[in-house]
């Protein structure tokens, strides 16, 4: 059944209901969880295994010790900020993980007082309906291509490429060995090793790589990990080596938002942006603003 005849088999159900009864039904669609474990698959199961195997192996804020310059950087923060890894954790397990007192949304604004105001809650990992949306509904049918992901951190885009794409190679680049030992744990135990891929190294040392890739994702990939001045030195290596045209470029958030904080000029004529329709429905735990925050760019 296609989708226009699905629209025309609702609209004739929905004819039959009684006028009274409508109502009820229609809120039922929308807010029932039913519905959503119809749109559970092998796939989604795959990948909340493998979350819950990281999980095990990582503190709770999914970050590691070693990673100064982040913590320090969430510090400097205008509104307190707590990062919980979306990979990992959807809202409702952030829900319980608050009723249990392990995990706050909110921080006092007085000690000792009721005055209390919203944390700011930060991830460097896509969701699993993230990961969805991306591979379902940004990018293109990606058989015979090659998707690099910078700062692949926990592997999530790669795990999310495997199951949601036909990408025939995903490469991961990576500055911490200890994630990349992470991801690697996972990439044997859930046997990914036939297509991903990850490599303990700088973006800017893999001009050649670059250069033949297909599709290349940034995630909240160098704010929170590198100085201005270094941050500027990777993007103007990845807007020199990123040329190939066709090849298109994921990030999260837009380019032009991680330019301008670094008072850096998109170099002209590299990239131009597609459309993305967000108006999809992926389950009750989707985020609408998160998905907005993926902009996607073909190389021109």
């Amino acid at each position: 059944m296609n989708l226009s005849e699905a629209k025309s088999e609702l609209k004739h159900l929905l004819s039959r209901v009684s006028p009274s009864e409508l109502p009820k039904l229609l809120d039922w669609i929308r807010n029932s969880d039913e519905l959503d474990d119809l749109l559970v698959d092998n796939r989604k199961v795959m990948l909340q295994s493998i979350a819950d195997d990281l999980r095990a192996s990582l503190p709770l804020d999914a970050m590691l010790p070693s990673e100064t310059a982040a913590h320090h950087k969430m510090q400097q923060r205008s509104q307190p900020t707590v990062h919980v890894d979306s990979f990992l954790y959807d809202d409702e397990q952030v829900d319980s993980l608050c009723e249990e007192g392990t995990m706050s949304r909110s921080y006092c604004l007085s000690c000792g007082s009721y005055r209390t105001a919203p944390l700011d809650f930060l991830s460097h990992s896509f969701s699993v309906s993230e990961l969805q949306f991306l591979f379902q509904n940004v990018l293109p049918d990606l058989s015979g291509r090659t998707l690099v992901d910078v700062g692949s951190r926990l592997g999530a885009v790669l795990y999310g490429g495997y199951v949601y794409s036909s990408a025939s190679r995903l490469l991961g680049l990576e500055l911490s060995e200890e994630f990349v030992q992470l991801q690697n744990n996972m990439l044997q135990k859930y046997r990914l090793n036939d297509r991903v891929k990850v490599l303990h190294a700088d973006v800017c040392t893999q001009d050649v790589l670059l250069q033949n890739t297909d599709v290349l994702v940034m995630n909240n990939v160098f704010e929170f990990f590198m100085e201005p001045s270094e941050q500027v030195r990777a993007w103007r290596f990845i807007m020199q080596n990123f040329r190939k045209t066709g090849s298109l470029l994921v990030t999260v958030p837009s380019l032009q938002e991680s330019l301008d904080a670094l008072q850096e000029a998109l170099r002209s004529g590299w990239v131009e942006e597609l459309p993305v329709d967000y108006n999809v429905y992926l389950g009750r735990d989707t985020d609408p603003d998160a998905l907005r925050q993926i902009h996607l760019y073909r190389v021109m």
